[in-house]
């Protein structure tokens, strides 16, 4: 069983909350406060419905205040709800949830206030606050990405994969300003709900430079873009992204390739001189299976593995599946757990005691183990490492088909009836699990985005290990996703919203 984080568990608080503990007695869910819209939905209805919600355990709450976490509505179009909710003036809207009737429904089947989902939402956008001490709508489109919802969808994938191609390109000729922007720029298009149709729906957009616009008009023209055209059909471009699609291989080693006239893998292996590290030669050995899309099931599968293995050692042990498949996609390149336990300290001698039971089990093929140089007398760090400093491991590890609900992804005909998997583990102490779950979460871009929000608009320094306020001096404690949202002063955004 995979261990997810915990949905609903945050106690949003402000000075106007004045509820008697009396009023909601017979609360199960304390965190989740419901406010029932009446527009579209009627009174007789609405007060059906707030009986049935407390005759389960839910607080539904008469008026709209700042006590209110989840608004659900029948009114299903966008903008005048947000023109009626606005009109209401309350201070902590930017971070309620704003919900169809499906939400409510699901939830009155499930007894228990259940994970919102991209089809919960009210289609459209309703437009994003800057914090919670303003009701007055910014641009249509945030410069932030944690200010967006962004789901596995993506109506203009057309011109994001063009956008992906130029980052590359700049990225791999050392160009990280213009990388950044177009990947800046590809962001913004997935979060939109409609394809682009023309250049009047493209202005005002933020990131969009000359650039991107000349891309976008090129496509809408012609169905492609000659430049793109261009860098994939490059020598250079073609060869650097084949060798750094091996396991350990990056942009200096392609390169140094690639520059000994080095073209395809068979000329790495038979060329004299190239020594691969330990790492690189796993990459090679298993490059088949690896370079293959890992499936749902088959990190489900994983999941269950790692978590009788863990629960073997542990009764205790948290341990939760992040990465993409966290945030809601069926298929990805590699499968990321976090795995701790709630006495301090334990955590990185109950990852080595893991790996020592999967080495056992025979399942491990490869395994570069870190130990940790986690120092809470070293915080806040000033300047932002992309790789924490928690105890971690980057494995390869064998999966049997027998253990896959469907069987192996894409392994027809291969008849071994196994495959190897890529997986990352991480173990951080419990107090710091929060900040891990978010930044191990994702997307690259959405985390680039916090933190650069948590710098610019509210002069705080964020990680995998912190929150750091500056204007107070102080690190500020987090047990949940929700609390560092809360802290920010951001609208809470489910994972399966990140996927900038």
């Amino acid at each position: 069983m995979l261990h997810g984080a915990v949905g609903f568990h945050i106690r949003r608080r402000s000075k106007m909350e004045k509820v008697p503990v009396s009023m909601h007695k017979d609360a199960k869910f304390e965190s989740v406060r419901l406010y029932l819209v009446e527009r579209k939905m009627g009174s007789s209805r609405r007060a059906f419905l707030t009986q049935l919600a407390r005759s389960k355990g839910f607080i539904v709450e008469d008026i709209l205040s700042d006590v209110v976490t989840h608004i659900v509505s029948e009114d299903c179009q966008a903008s005048s709800l947000w023109t009626w909710l606005e009109g209401h003036g309350v201070k902590t809207l930017p971070m309620m949830q704003v919900l169809d009737i499906t939400w409510f429904t699901d939830s009155m089947k499930q007894g228990k206030p259940v994970a919102v989902e991209p089809r919960h939402l009210i289609q459209g956008s309703l437009p994003m606050l800057p914090d919670a001490t303003t009701s007055t709508p910014v641009a249509k489109v945030s410069q932030y990405a944690c200010q967006r919802r962004t789901t596995t969808a993506n109506s203009n994938k057309i011109f994001t994969d063009a956008f992906e191609v130029l980052a590359e390109s700049y990225e791999f000729n050392e160009m990280e300003g213009q990388s950044l922007a177009f990947r800046r720029a590809a962001s913004v298009l997935r979060s939109l709900p409609s394809k682009i149709q023309s250049l009047r729906d493209a202005e005002s957009l933020p990131f969009l430079g000359k650039h991107s616009i000349a891309v976008i008009e090129e496509i809408l023209q012609c169905g492609f873009s000659m430049e793109v055209q261009k860098i994939l059909s490059n020598e250079r471009f073609k060869t650097l992204k084949l060798f750094m699609s091996v396991f350990g291989v990056g942009l200096k080693t392609a390169e140094k390739w690639y520059r000994k006239g080095l073209l395809s893998f068979s000329d790495i292996l038979a060329a004299p001189g190239i020594h691969l590290n330990r790492m690189q030669q796993n990459g090679f050995l298993h490059y088949g299976d690896i370079s293959r899309a890992v499936s749902k099931a088959e990190a489900q599968a994983l999941g269950n593995i790692i978590d009788e293995t863990v629960h073997a050692i542990t009764s205790d042990a948290l341990l939760t599946l992040t990465g993409g498949f966290r945030r809601g996609k069926d298929f990805g390149h590699d499968v990321d757990f976090i795995v701790t336990t709630p006495e301090m300290g334990k955590e990185e001698h109950l990852l080595t005691a893991v790996i020592e039971s999967l080495k056992h089990q025979g399942l491990i093929l490869y395994c570069d183990y870190r130990a940790s140089t986690f120092d809470m007398s070293r915080l806040p760090n000033h300047k932002f490492d992309a790789m924490d400093h928690f105890a971690k491991c980057f494995l390869i590890l064998r999966l049997d088909g027998s253990r896959v609900e469907g069987g192996l992804c894409g392994a027809e005909g291969d008849g071994r009836g196994w495959r190897a998997v890529r997986v990352d583990l991480v173990s951080p102490p419990m107090k710091q699990y929060a900040f891990t779950l978010l930044g191990w979460t994702g997307s690259k871009q959405f985390e680039r985005d916090l933190r650069r929000f948590a710098q610019k608009e509210r002069h705080m320094l964020l990680d995998n290990h912190a929150l750091y306020d500056k204007t107070k001096r102080e690190l500020l404690a987090a047990t949940t996703e929700q609390d560092i949202f809360a802290h920010l002063g951001l609208q809470y955004i489910e994972p399966c919203q990140r996927n900038a």
